[in-house]
This record gives structure tokens, C-alpha cells and sequence, in this order.
């Protein structure tokens, strides 16, 4: 079966074939976390999706070597201009870090010093991985194997240097009477083919702001910076033009290119749909005129934005929310991974909590199923069971472009053949096997657990009510049991009953 995936750049669904061809492997890039603070549920939905397409290429039999940055440098906070306008986020979590431990409220357990642009980052990119790793991003999860594919820019900088070197040496870029190295866009007439912006209309300032301090020292307002030689910036390195920093879209390409390129290819970039222009717009034309390649990378996949309760996500609003956020409310990983990657991720997304509620409904009844299976004796003589038959469906939706809705649906449908009690259907260890391999995508049978961690006395008060409720059922006290199953329930808890014993969560608010 072969994946369709909509192409960005073309604007067509295509038969994704790796430059490798066959089965791969595949080369895939993705545009990760700017570690300055924790992430946002909107962050990780792009994160999240991502990930999902790097399962369903592996469901289809691709061996997939997934690469995401974890930028600690050079990422500007006015992100619509293409030379990096603004300040360095890095700077603004270090003034933001230094006034809070001025105030006493340092982020819990950091010791980190606020001062210390790298110590900031390492803090915020172990929390990112701790997160990524909760709501199960294989390219986290196998961090230890592979560190080499979470790569910092920090790290880079020797390669940022050197393809600046490259594209002056090329004739496509210049040093101008300010010392800031510019891309010329005029050398490259493919540039804004993946944003649909035009050089004429950047040059009136339309599709994303221009800088205007540096206007006057450009040969084309369009021009972007890729070197700003700055002794007064935080983070900065010596060059051949001068101690400073990189331009902001340096980074993905020399990233990429030493850690995937294959003749200057890659196979898969993805990003949030804000990272189309300039971010991804320049990293072609910086590494198509860097390498000569025809194509940087050869699929652009894009998410759109996230929003919550049906508006924009704020602070002000009150509905601004990290992945911790979530998990304090009670929200399990399974819960909020799925409520994050089931709308489809060319469709803005409406985060409810209600939507949480009835994705841990769904998550929780594929579990009891997975535990029914995993206890029941096998059927080696059986017919094929729904959830082996539902393998195909459930696969054949997510090759048509990652119609994750339809998957689950094709799995719900298949779950609800089974009868609620009695004798499972078709051979249990198959059956099981055929929803692992269905999970193998959704990520969730896992991940469907919070832990107690944040409130010690509500833990306390609920494990020894559950110590309670298990030996009243030692001792067949049925209606004791379930007295204090609603005791339980009354603190605002939700138990769930399994072969390991009993789990708890409290519920989303």
C-alpha cells in the first residue's frame, strides 16, 4: 500500500516515493521546539503530527530516520520577518528567567542560571523531551540511542559558517555596508514557489515584514539575513565577517544537510503551517543554491494551527496551555495525544475539554479490550477476528493522506464486534496483535495513565481508599467496594481496574 500525502510545495496529493526508493529508508526533517520556554499543546499537535506520519510510513514498511532541532540559538521573536526581527528568544528567556528569581518564582526544581543562555536551554529541552517522551515522539523516545537526531544549533555553527561561506563564494550571497551577510533572492527565481509570496510583493513589503533598519544596506528588500556580525549579542561566535550570529534559517538547512542529505535531499521536511514563509522558504533557497540540488527536500507537510475552545490560544484568555498544564488537570498522555492528532492536520483543530473527555472514553475502552485479549487462552483454529480484519481499513485510511479520523473509526467499529462479555471473537492473541499493530499509529494503549505526582495528599487519601476498596473485594464485601468506589469518585478521581492492579487518574476539569 502506498502513502498519499499532501505535497505543500506542488499543492497536490502524491504518491509519496523515497528518493531511495522501495520501502526507504526515509530521509525526515522536522522543525522542532525553540527551548526558551515549555512547549504549547499547539507546539506538540504539529510535534504530534509529525510523529504520526513517521508511524504510518513505518506501518507501510519504511524504515524512517526522523531528525528534529532543538533550537537554541538564533530563533528571533518577530518570526513573519524574514531576517529575524526582534530579539532573540534565547535573550528573552534569559531577561524573563532573571526578573523571576529576582521575584522568588523560578520554575520548580530548576536550579538554573538565568544568566547562562545554554544552561536555559538545557533545562527547557529536558523538560520538552520529558513531555515528547509522555505523549510517546519516537524521535524522543529513542534520544538515548540516537541523541545525533535531536541536534542543537549551538552545536552547528561550524556548518551555518561554512554554507555562508558556500553561497558567497557562489555568488548568492554579499557582504553589505552594514557587515550583515544577505541572501540575494534575485539569484534564486524560484524563490516563494512553497509560500505563493512573490519577489514583488515582499519587495512593497506584503507576505512578511521587512526589517527596516537594514533596508538601506540591501540590494532587494526581499534580501534576508544570514550573518549579523553583533559583539553586544548574547550568543555569538567568531566568523570571517565579524564575532556574531546566524540568521535563524541557517540552522534547519546545515542541520539537515549533515545529518540527512543525500546529494544535497532530503525526502520529508514538516513544520507548523507558520514556518511556511519565511522560515521554510528561505531554507530552500539557502540550500538549493548551497548544494545545486533540484529540490531540498522533495515533501513539504505542513499542520495547521490549533485553537482552543474556539479561539486563539492567549494567556490573556486563560486558555494558553502546556503539556503539563493539561496533565495537572487530570488529562492522561493517551487522552491528550489523541485529542491532538485525530482532527486531520490540514484542518485547523478546536482543542475542547470535553473532546479530552471522550478521547480518554475511547482510549479507556480500547484498553479494557487489549486487557480482555491479553488474559483470554488462544484460539489457534479461529476465523479472522475484527480487529485482524479492520488492519487493512484502518492502514488504507491512513495512506490516504493521514486520515487519522477515518483510522479511528475503521478501530472503533472493530473494537465494538466484540461483545462486552462473554467469549471474544476470532483468536485473542491475533486480535491482540492486529490492535497493537493498529496502535503502533495512535500511540495511546501505553500512555493511558497519570500519575498521583503534584498532589501527594490526594494520592495518599486515594491509594489507601483503593487499598480499602481491594481488600473489601478480598473479602466478597461487593457493597463496600462499591461505596467506596464512589467515595473515590466523589475527590474528583477516576479508577480503571487491570491485570496490574489499579490506576488512577483524576478527572479532566
Amino acid at each position: 500500500m502506498t502513502l498519499r500525502l499532501y505535497n505543500t510545495i506542488s499543492r497536490t496529493t502524491e504518491p509519496f516515493e523515497p528518493l531511495a526508493g522501495g520501502a526507504g529508508p526515509v530521509t525526515f526533517y522536522t522543525c522542532g521546539p525553540t527551548v526558551y520556554d515549555y512547549a504549547h499543546i499547539g507546539n506538540f499537535r504539529s510535534f504530534l503530527n509529525a510523529d504520526v506520519l513517521r508511524r504510518v510510513l513505518e506501518l507501510l514498511g519504511h524504515d524512517v530516520i526522523h531528525v528534529m532541532n532543538i533550537t537554541d540559538v538564533g530563533h528571533m521573536t518577530d518570526d513573519e520577518n524574514a531576517d529575524g526581527g526582534g530579539e532573540d528568544k534565547m535573550e528573552v528567556a534569559s531577561r524573563r528567567l532573571l526578573e523571576a528569581k529576582k521575584s522568588g518564582a523560578l520554575p520548580e526544581g530548576s536550579d538554573v542560571d538565568p544568566g547562562d543562555p545554554l544552561a536555559i536551554a538545557d533545562f527547557y529541552a529536558d523538560a520538552f523531551l520529558e513531555d515528547a517522551r509522555l505523549l510517546g515522539l519516537r524521535v524522543a523516545l529513542e534520544a538515548d540511542e540516537h541523541p545525533e537526531r535531536l541536534p542543537r544549533p549551538t552545536r552547528y555553527v561550524g556548518e551555518m559558517i561554512a554554507l555562508v561561506e558556500n553561497l558567497v563564494d557562489r555568488g548568492h550571497a554579499y557582504v553589505a555596508d552594514d557587515g550583515v551577510v544577505y541572501f540575494d533572492v534575485a539569484s534564486f527565481p524560484e524563490y516563494g514557489k512553497l509560500s505563493g509570496n512573490t519577489v514583488e510583493a515582499l519587495r512593497e513589503g506584503e507576505g512578511g515584514r521587512i526589517a527596516e533598519e537594514h533596508q538601506m544596506f540591501k540590494r532587494s528588500p526581499a534580501d534576508f539575513m544570514l550573518w549579523k556580525p553583533d559583539e553586544s549579542h548574547l550568543m555569538r561566535w567568531p566568523s570571517p565577517w565579524g564575532e556574531g550570529y546566524p540568521g535563524w534559517h541557517l540552522e534547519c538547512s546545515a542541520m539537515a544537510e549533515s545529518l540527512l542529505g543525500v546529494d544535497g535531499q532530503i525526502d520529508l521536511h514538516s513544520g507548523g503551517e507558520d514556518n511556511i514563509f519565511p522560515h521554510h522558504e528561505c531554507e530552500i533557497a539557502q540550500s538549493r543554491c548551497s548544494t545545486g540540488a533540484q529540490a531540498f527536500s522533495r515533501y513539504w507537510f505542513h499542520t495547521r494551527h490549533l485553537i482552543v475552545e474556539g479561539e486563539k490560544m492567549s494567556k490573556s484568555k486563560g486558555n494558553f496551555f502546556t503539556v503539563r498544564d493539561m496533565l495537572e488537570k487530570g488529562a492522561s498522555p493517551a487522552a491528550l495525544r489523541l485529542e491532538l492528532i485525530r482532527t486531520h492536520y490540514r484542518q485547523n483543530a478546536n482543542f475542547t475539554m470535553q473532546g479530552l473527555r471522550d478521547c480518554q472514553r475511547q482510549v479507556d475502552r480500547w484498553c479494557r479490550l487489549a486487557e480482555r485479549l491479553a488474559r483470554a487462552e488462544p484460539r489457534s483454529d479461529a476465523e479472522a477476528g475484527p480487529m485482524e480484519q479492520a488492519l487493512e481499513g484502518f492502514t488504507r485510511a491512513l495512506a490516504d493522506d493521514l486520515n487519522v479520523q477515518g483510522a479511528i473509526g475503521v478501530l472503533s467499529e472493530a473494537v465494538g464486534r466484540h461483545p462486552a462479555e462473554g467469549d471474544l471473537v476470532g483468536d485473542p492473541q491475533r486480535e491482540l496483535a492486529a490492535l497493537r499493530r493498529m496502535d503502533s499509529v495512535l500511540g495511546v494503549l501505553d500512555r493511558n495513565e497519570v500519575s498521583s505526582d503534584g498532589d501527594d495528599e490526594l494520592g495518599a487519601q486515594v491509594e489507601a481508599l483503593i487499598a480499602a476498596r481491594e481488600q473489601a473485594r478480598a473479602d466478597k464485601d461487593w457493597g463496600a467496594a462499591d461505596r467506596i468506589r464512589d467515595e473515590i469518585a466523589d475527590l474528583g478521581v477516576m479508577i480503571k481496574d487491570g491485570p496490574e492492579g489499579t490506576t488512577w487518574s483524576r478527572v479532566v476539569e
